[in-house]
């Protein structure tokens, strides 16, 4: 587990790749925010967070998104979520969807990301499964990595990796102070879900089902 050593230590040579202008990005993201805004709250450096938000020490906007729709609500709603015993089901609290959409974004320009989806990918970043893998307290070592790696390769607009809840569909973390202005748009064929509302929900609960997931009912009134 490369978490011995703060991550100043090594000299990394991170493989590049390109998410072509034009790729479809699905957020899971609170409904009071516009689908394709940043968030511009960093991190504290030790506590809470997620994998490689932005922090007081390098305070970027980040956005994460998944190549898909069940990743995307998986990134969000399967956190250490565990099976019930009774239903084989990992039951989704309603309130984890009350207040959220799901959109499809579409990139407007290519951006450049660091890949670090197979063992060569992270042993080219001095790292291994745990970077990807690391849970609640390790975020705050995860973020670490991340500024470290935004420090050795300035080009880099962003990370991708597989997502952990939905292998081997992509997730990816874009950093807001490298994208330019506006580098994503709602795709307007397909609009926004509230997964709050009766219809959201169902259509989490088919997106989930494969993954033996699925959101409590409300009560009916």
């Amino acid at each position: 587990m490369p978490d011995r050593f703060p991550p100043t230590a090594y000299r990394m040579t991170p493989r590049l790749c390109t998410l072509p202008a034009g790729t479809a990005l699905w957020r899971c993201h609170s409904s009071k925010r516009p689908a394709e805004a940043f968030n511009p709250v960093a991190a504290d450096s030790h506590f809470g967070g997620n994998r490689f938000d932005g922090t007081p020490e390098d305070p970027y906007p980040f956005l994460y998104a998944g190549s898909e729709p069940a990743t995307a609500l998986a990134e969000v709603l399967l956190r250490s979520l565990a099976f019930d015993t009774d239903s084989g089901i990992r039951l989704v609290p309603r309130a984890w969807v009350v207040g959220r959409s799901l959109t499809l974004l579409r990139t407007r320009v290519d951006l450049r990301l660091i890949q670090l989806l197979s063992e060569e990918d992270l042993a080219a970043v001095c790292q291994d499964s745990w970077l990807l893998e690391a849970e609640g307290a390790g975020y705050a070592q995860t973020r670490r990595w991340a500024s470290e790696l935004r420090a050795q390769v300035t080009e880099a607009q962003g990370m991708v990796w597989h997502s952990r809840r939905h292998r081997p569909r992509r997730a990816v973390v874009l950093f807001g102070d490298r994208c330019g202005q506006d580098p994503l748009k709602p795709d307007p064929g397909c609009g926004t879900t509230d997964l709050g509302a009766p219809a959201g929900s169902a259509l989490a609960n088919r997106l989930l089902a494969p993954l033996r997931a699925a959101v409590i009912p409300g009560k009916s009134r």
